[in-house]
């Protein structure tokens, strides 16, 4: 019995992102969309200077856990100063969970990290990389769109394929592009359970203990080759 508490708590930790979070945008949700065309320069993803943060709780916001994933590769393509396609994949493998984050006696980072990566979730040995791809990017329209990400520039879309499934996502972000350089800082949440992952979603929702929402925060850079 303690060993399947411990299982379940530790599914909280990273898919209890809260849905509520006043510091992340809630992403739109469609069915997979046709990737951007790649048009003026091409720029590469730097690895080194690219991370996803993410950030989650229990449900109803409690016990907040975060870490890190790591950009692998990709590239973004800019024309006139403007990001018109890209596509970056994400090392599942790198995934880590902050140990400053679990703080509770007899619970572990490394525990937590572990689960996340089995077939309760990523499915990692399966499913070694995640995948985003640009569909599209409009400038950011402060009379009719919403952020809570200060500066934000553009609303880009795109492929986010988990394991096995592919959701296009739509979210604000801020970019900054010169003739070298390409920053995109983007926060945002979303659904697990469209991707299928429903570890801990099942029954009445009042007997949940995790939230589905995911919280990211993805900062990508790219420069020129």
């Amino acid at each position: 019995m303690r060993k399947l508490t411990l299982s379940i708590a530790a599914a909280a930790l990273l898919f209890g992102a809260s849905c509520n979070s006043s510091d992340s945008d809630k992403a739109a949700t469609t069915s997979e969309q046709e990737a951007a065309a790649a048009t003026g320069k091409e720029l590469a993803v730097d690895a080194a200077g690219s991370v996803i943060n993410w950030r989650a709780t229990h449900k109803g916001g409690m016990a907040p856990r975060f870490g890190t994933l790591m950009v692998q590769s990709g590239t973004v393509s800019v024309e006139g100063g403007k990001v018109k396609a890209g596509s970056f994949v994400v090392d599942m493998n790198s995934l880590k969970v902050d140990s400053t984050s679990v703080s509770e006696e007899g619970k572990k980072a490394t525990d937590l990290q572990a689960h996340l990566m089995n077939a309760d979730f990523f499915d990692v040995p399966k499913h070694p990389t995640a995948k985003f791809v640009i569909t599209n990017v409009v400038p950011f329209d402060a009379a009719k769109d919403k952020s809570t990400l200060e500066g934000a520039t553009d609303m880009v879309s795109g492929n986010l394929t988990l394991k096995d499934s592919t959701i296009n996502v739509t979210f604000p972000a801020k970019i900054v592009s010169t003739e070298t350089e390409t920053t995109v800082h983007s926060k945002f949440s979303v659904d697990r359970t469209s991707w299928g992952l429903t570890f801990g979603t099942e029954g009445a929702v009042a007997d949940w203990g995790i939230s589905k929402d995911i919280e990211l925060e993805v900062k990508l850079k790219a420069v020129q080759k």
